[in-house]
């Protein structure tokens, strides 16, 4: 019985006792809704500006100093008929609470990560029950513990925030506001029971040889069981019954399924998602009892760590199915500061848009939480792997008795939930920490391992918890991470584990030119920083505060240690690049473009060295970060409102099944393949153009591309003085037309230019758009065209952020956002063109601006 509705809340003094919140007024409550926090309730009322407008985050954070009563009443019809067991459930209480049911303490409870359910049989009375929940200040609580133990050091936010359990971001991240969150944030329900189904395990097997599947199911029981049965039925994707099996109930009951010609689970990109769905049932003289269902998926997955051939050091990279796999993907954090406003509906959307980029794993980010049933929903059915952070990230945790304790239940509590997830590829143990140990030297050859205390978390605790809870399942003791123990390297090792590129933006920062030298075994996060969309940003900044150096926009950029510094940042990178723009919406689109060129040049680059098996020099890229928590200058390639950036359309055309790669240098072009599928002929063709449009030379090569490997070619170039640039496209071989207009498709393309671009004039762009259908577009240019950036009211256009070149028009797929119709305008940007230009399309009819 779900316990969402009429919810009251208010503010009382600190350590108020239910005598105490009961003689407030009725005035001073408040509606209320589960799952909820205090300050979505207040904001519902009216009482509080909303975060993401201007600079208000300041005022509202005395929401997160004041103590908050949440109450429910409610009755109890037929109480003299209750079950023998009637308990309260809370998913999740954020944080520091303490419980009463009718004046009694059910609980105190400090941490948001542990569901609790307890007993409420013997209090419950015919009608008006009250429900009480008291949440304490959440600093003021963390900042208690740290006075009995110790300040220790961190990255980001308030050091209070190592010792209190609870969502690490929101005391305030490098690309999100501080917002101390407090409330009933997860379901609260009554379940009233005579037996109950605790645990339902399924383990599988599978034998790629044979495709026979194992599904191994252990059932844990609770209450009376006597006369009881339990049934385990197995249904096949399409609904069929697969499997059935009959048990005698029991406190664990073992059972074993068996799956012929199984249908295989699959990354994105290498094959189907099958989910298998498990339904339990507990019977008692034919009726059900108790119930569960689950949907499963069939696959392996391991994590292969050999030699490199030609180079030192082992390899990181993810064999899915017996099937080396190259990983594209993003570091997913919380949708929001108030997580009762991510909706399934727009969880799975921002899914849905990494699997629409090409990507096939999302790393669960550490200082965040353990993402929504609707988020892992996503991710089996569309084929997205998730690498999960347990939740810590840079900094010194603790490791004390009552800590570890709490960790246990929470770690416990979140691997029983999510190990039968098919999507479900890595444990891993935090997010840095290492990192934050090297930096102090508290971590490395000759450091006794009681100077970071939390090893004993991420290299005992976390790894035993899941080898006895998730058998067969891998774990990695934090991220970025190197093998080697006490003595061994650092987490910064570009040869071995998981590396962080941060040398370009952070640390040196790099020309993003240069991601070919800052690579890793596997590199689970780069990023490259931009403005949101100018829509979002015309909603978060006043009118006065729309210009490029405004206190509002920079106060939503949040980079840096101690002063934030992103906006200097920022102004490197357009100042290296670009020349200088003045308005906000130039200054959007030239942010935009700079993180667009960089993530292009990063997924290029590591993609690249998947050269062959024996040689997966990096085995997988997860950029920083997929989206963002409020209208924010971020790292994020999607913005709050759910625009996707240029850099989302580079990322995509860099991971797709087949894609190429062209770079000029020193006389000779370097022509990529990077083809994830089998073995194919393609025909390539490289052009080169003046920047003015005149095409002065091409070639044409012959290559076989490998099975899900990288193939390159040198080719020579005449030499010339003039700055070109180049058009790389790839078509089937087999298709004997040498024309590549649009009656020999274009497999994949990609651009290379001079750089830096402020040192190149382009011509004045004038590209024409055609209308082939009623979903396709074809762009083409007389000159070349860098970064061509459209957008249409109610269109969504499946590529976007373009590069033309004379003579090669490029096919766009688009499609109408609900509610809308056709294509009309063409609202465009590109480079060397700061205002946008419009252009109205018709079908088989071409306009220019």
């Amino acid at each position: 019985m779900a316990l969402h509705t009429g919810w009251q809340l208010a503010e009382v003094p600190a350590a108020a006792e239910p005598a105490h919140i009961g003689a407030l007024p009725t005035s001073a409550w408040l509606p209320a809704t589960v799952p909820g926090t205090t300050h979505g309730a207040l904001m519902a009322a009216g009482l509080l500006p909303d975060v993401a407008r201007g600079t208000q985050e300041t005022d509202v954070q005395w929401v997160g100093e004041r103590t908050w009563a949440w109450r429910l009443r409610f009755d109890v019809p037929g109480i003299d008929n209750l079950a023998p067991h009637e308990e309260l459930v809370f998913d999740g209480l954020d944080t520091v609470c303490s419980a009463w049911l009718n004046g009694q303490l059910l609980f105190t409870s400090s941490n948001m990560f542990v569901p609790l359910r307890t007993d409420i049989r013997a209090l419950l009375q015919p009608s008006g029950n009250e429900l009480l929940l008291r949440f304490d200040p959440p600093l003021a609580a963390a900042r208690a513990l740290e006075a009995t133990q110790g300040q220790r050091r961190l990255w980001n936010g308030d050091s209070a925030r190592l010792h209190l359990r609870k969502a690490q971001y929101h005391f305030g991240w490098d690309w999100g506001p501080v917002l101390l969150t407090s409330g009933p944030w997860q379901p609260v329900r009554r379940e009233s029971w005579h037996v109950r189904l605790a645990e339902v395990h399924p383990q599988t097997e599978v034998n790629l040889t044979t495709r026979r599947a194992q599904v191994r199911v252990s059932t844990q029981l609770l209450g009376n069981l006597a006369g009881l049965t339990l049934s385990h039925t197995l249904r096949g994707p399409d609904g069929a019954l697969v499997a059935h099996i009959d048990c005698d109930a029991s406190p664990q009951v073992h059972a074993h399924l068996v799956i012929e010609a199984a249908q295989l689970w699959w990354p994105r990109g290498l094959g189907d998602q099958p989910l298998y769905e498990l339904h339990t049932c507990v019977h008692q003289a034919g009726s059900v009892v108790a119930q569960d269902t689950r949907r499963i998926g069939l696959r392996t997955v391991a994590l292969v760590q050999a030699p490199v051939e030609g180079e030192a050091g082992t390899s990181f990279c993810f064999e899915v199915n017996g099937q080396e796999v190259f990983i594209g993907g993003a570091n997913w954090i919380p949708d929001d500061n108030l997580l009762e406003r991510v909706t399934p509906a727009r969880v799975r959307a921002r899914v849905a848009q990494a699997a629409a980029g090409h990507m096939n794993m999302l790393r669960v980010w550490g200082g965040g939480i353990y993402e929504s049933e609707a988020f892992y929903d996503a991710c089996d059915e569309l084929g997205l792997l998730v690498w999960q952070d347990f939740l810590f990230a840079c900094g010194m945790y603790p490791a004390n008795p009552a800590f570890e304790a709490t960790v246990t239940a929470e770690a416990a509590a979140a691997v029983k939930r999510l190990r039968h997830r098919a999507s479900l590829a890595i444990w891993c143990g935090n997010n840095e920490d290492y990192a934050v140990a090297e930096s102090i030297g508290a971590h490395g050859p000759g450091i006794a391992p009681g100077q970071f205390d939390a090893r004993l978390l991420y290299e005992q605790r976390l790894p035993a918890l899941c080898a006895a809870l998730h058998p067969g399942s891998l774990y990695w003791p934090g991220s970025p991470w190197t093998p080697g123990g006490d003595g061994g390297p650092l987490s910064s090792d570009p040869t071995a584990g998981d590396r962080h590129s941060w040398e370009v933006w952070h640390q040196q920062m790099l020309p993003y030119q240069r991601y070919e030298e800052v690579q890793g075994r596997f590199v689970s996060e780069f990023g490259m920083q931009s403005h949101a969309s100018l829509a979002v940003l015309h909603e978060a900044l006043p009118k006065a505060e729309r210009y490029p150096e405004s206190r509002t926009l920079m106060w939503h950029n949040k980079a840096g240690s101690g002063e934030p510094d992103g906006h200097r940042r920022l102004a490197v990178y357009m100042a290296d690049n670009l020349r200088s723009v003045t308005t906000l919406a130039e200054h959007v689109y030239a942010t935009q473009f700079i993180q667009a060129e960089a993530m292009r040049c990063a997924y290029q680059a590591f993609r690249r060295r998947w050269q062959k098996p024996g040689a997966r020099a990096v085995g997988g890229a997860l950029v920083w970060q997929l989206n963002d928590c409020w209208p924010a200058v971020s790292w994020a390639i999607i913005d709050s409102g759910g625009h996707l950036k240029p850099a989302w359309h580079g990322i995509r055309r860099a991971l797709a099944p087949l894609a190429v790669a062209l770079r000029l240098q020193a006389g000779q072009a370097r022509l990529t393949v990077m083809n994830a599928g089998p073995a194919r002929a393609l025909k390539l063709a490289l052009h080169l153009h003046t920047l003015d449009g005149v095409r002065v030379w091409s070639d044409k090569v012959l290559l076989n591309a490998d099975a899900n490997a990288t193939t390159e070619r040198l080719v020579t170039l005449p030499e010339s003085h003039l700055p070109v640039m180049g058009e790389l496209l790839a078509s089937d071989a087999d298709l004997h037309n040498d024309s590549h207009t649009d009656t020999a498709p274009i497999l994949a393309r990609d651009c290379a230019w001079p750089e830096p671009f402020k040192f190149h004039t382009l011509p004045a762009a004038s590209p024409r758009f055609e209308l082939l259908s009623e979903s396709l577009l074809r762009v083409q240019s007389d000159v070349p065209v860098k970064g061509l950036w459209m957008e249409a009211e109610g269109v969504a256009f499946d590529d976007n952020f373009i590069d033309l070149a004379p003579g090669s028009a490029v096919l766009v797929p688009w499609q109408n956002t609900p509610g809308h119709q056709g294509l009309g305008t063409v609202r465009w940007r590109a480079l060397e063109q700061g205002e946008r230009h419009t252009a109205t399309t018709r079908a088989g009819h071409e306009t220019g601006a």
